[in-house]
């Protein structure tokens, strides 16, 4: 007991070991006294933290591996041997521009301190000084790693890269390290400022070139797209440099054009489409299984059967379904008779017969109102690409992005945008969906676009024959690598519906419920497969008691069990 109360002593202790009183008060008399609250509420929050729901997911597609940008994780031990080469890096940047470097820093801490702390989501505990010097070798870094990228009228090409660099850049961009930095560029927390870059960009350019800042630094970002986005769209749209908020800003801003974002008016909490379903949770299945009124109206089916039998034993019957025993039973807490290992077994045919009766009175009772029908964001619900294929539907490639997804009713054929998938395409899209859960103000496209892949994508078939189309274009080692990949990305922050997507869903779906050889499945499944362990119980307990009936009778007169079986309650059967 002593030894606990003293562990929790420690954990809860107001000290804090190896701090900088005097400096962590200078940096809060700045934070307070010396910045400008109207000029930081200018500055919306643009660089993120990632969803622990997401981050617990896969920490790697996260967290950087190789270069650490900003100062989130910049004095982690894993990524700062990097720092050689940045440091390299600023030092050839200095020789380019027409001021010292050390000017650049001096400029950003005097006008930009402040914007840039109000541009990260988490409380920066470092000095002004190390903060601006961080970020401006880290700019001087990204640059230059950007300046292997350039497009040209015949097509994207490599510039030369520097013998400095040459170990970690290759014109072909083949080298696991130019790799692992390309990883590490779209990660959510690993964002820098733009406009540091563009202050950057600003001080090399010369005289003598024609492009200006933003036409330079929007060269560059293209080569950067091109070289990441697994979609291969003929249309580009056409992303204002300097409405992004940083690198990932504007790869968001290239799949999900602002005109289609801002087309897109929806209440999320509208989740309701028809043809459209989500998979509900087995608390949801449990409660909706026998209700009272419910169990009423399968002991009146019961009891129609029954009253076509012998009359000598209908009253025995009677009094047996509708006595006193079963009344009370009847007031017990369904939801734990459920999970008795008869009640389980009888469950899903009673359940379908609940449901034949409500539909063929027309009505729903006042419990069956009130059901709650949320649904989850695992997976939308569906058919795969081999359940859609032996129905009918044929699967064809479009040349676009996300908007360009649809389904042709007339020949049942989903298109789908071409794909490209290599070792990036995880953690790109991964990010992507990790910062339109922060940033964006509406839908979250990309969020829905992998669902939409997740739910259709099952197994390696699935991924094989989408390969066979020519839509999904592998790169990995194996097409179960394809299925891991979209099913890995299943989780979400929030429920969200885009309408383009989400009509193509319920068409798909109103469709595949159309075809016959799914009607067939279905009635099999439904009404024999799914029956026969319930018709084989009921016909044994049925033989069972009567043959205890048929035993009882020859003991005893059936008018003298007859005679000792409770009263039926008046009106309890019409």
């Amino acid at each position: 007991m002593k030894s606990s109360s003293s562990s929790f002593s420690n954990s809860y202790s107001f000290t804090k070991p190896n701090i900088d009183e005097d400096g962590w008060v200078e940096s809060m008399r700045k934070s307070i006294i010396e910045q400008d609250d109207e000029e930081i509420a200018k500055t919306p929050v643009c660089i993120f933290t990632v969803p622990k729901v997401l981050l617990a997911t896969d920490p790697e597609s996260y967290i950087p591996q190789q270069v650490a940008l900003g100062p989130f994780h910049h004095w982690r031990e894993e990524v700062y041997d990097m720092q050689r080469y940045k440091l390299a890096a600023a030092r050839r940047t200095q020789k380019l521009m027409n001021v010292r470097f050390e000017r650049i820093v001096e400029l950003m801490k005097k006008h930009d301190e402040a914007r840039i702390r109000a541009s990260y989501y988490k409380f920066l505990d470092v000095s002004g000084e190390a903060l601006i010097w961080v970020l401006a070798v880290d700019v001087a870094f990204l640059l230059e790693f950007l300046h292997v990228y350039s497009i040209e009228e015949e097509g994207r090409t490599f510039q030369k890269v520097t013998s400095s660099m040459s170990h970690l850049v290759d014109a072909s961009g083949k080298k696991l390290s130019h790799m692992s930095i390309l990883r590490d560029l779209v990660m959510v927390e690993n964002q820098i400022p733009l406009f540091l870059m563009k202050t950057m960009v600003e001080h090399q350019l010369r005289n003598d070139e024609n492009k200006s800042v933003g036409e330079k630094l929007k060269t560059m970002l293209m080569g950067l797209y091109h070289e990441l986005s697994p979609f291969k769209e003929q249309d580009l749209p056409d992303v204002d440099i300097n409405e992004c908020d940083h690198l990932l800003d504007f790869l968001y801003h290239m799949t999900v054009p602002r005109n289609k974002e801002h087309h897109i008016n929806i209440e999320e909490n509208e989740i309701e489409y028809e043809g459209i379903a989500e998979e509900t949770g087995e608390g949801d299945q449990e409660e909706s299984f026998a209700k009272p009124s419910d169990l009423r109206r399968f002991m009146n089916f019961i009891w129609k059967i029954l009253s076509k039998s012998n009359a000598t034993l209908l009253r025995i019957f009677k009094k047996i379904i509708f006595g006193k025993p079963v009344t009370l039973i009847m007031k017990l807490p369904w939801k734990i008779l459920s999970n008795l290992p008869i009640l389980k077994l009888m469950k899903e045919p009673i359940e379908n017969m609940l449901q034949n009766f409500r539909g063929e009175g027309g009505e729903k009772s006042k419990d069956d109102s009130n059901d709650s029908k949320v649904p989850l964001i695992e997976e939308i619900k569906i058919p795969s690409v081999t359940e859609m294929a032996k129905a009918g539907f044929l699967f064809s490639p479009v040349n676009g992005g996300i908007f360009a997804i649809s389904f042709d009713n007339q020949t049942c054929t989903l298109k789908l945008p071409v794909v490209n998938l290599d070792v990036n395409t995880e953690v790109y899209l991964r990010n992507l969906v990790a910062y339109e859960a922060c940033a964006a103000a509406g839908p979250l496209v990309v969020a829905r676009y992998t669902e939409l892949m997740n739910g259709i994508i099952d197994t390696a078939d699935d991924a094989k024959l989408l390969s066979e189309r020519g839509i999904v274009l592998n790169h990995l080692k194996s097409d179960k690598e394809v299925a891991d990949l979209w099913n890995g990305m299943s989780k979400s922050v929030k429920l969200t519906k885009v309408p383009e997507l989400d009509k193509v869903i319920e068409h798909v779906n109103k469709r595949y419920a159309k075809a016959w050889r799914v009607k067939l499945s279905r009635f099999m499944n439904t009404y024999v497969f799914a029956s026969w362990k319930f018709l084989t119980l009921l016909a044994a307990l049925f033989l069972l008691f009567l043959s205890t009936v048929q035993a009882l009778c020859s003991v005893y007169s059936c008018a003298r069990v007859l005679h000792q079986l409770p009263e039926i309650p008046e009106g309890t059967v019409e």
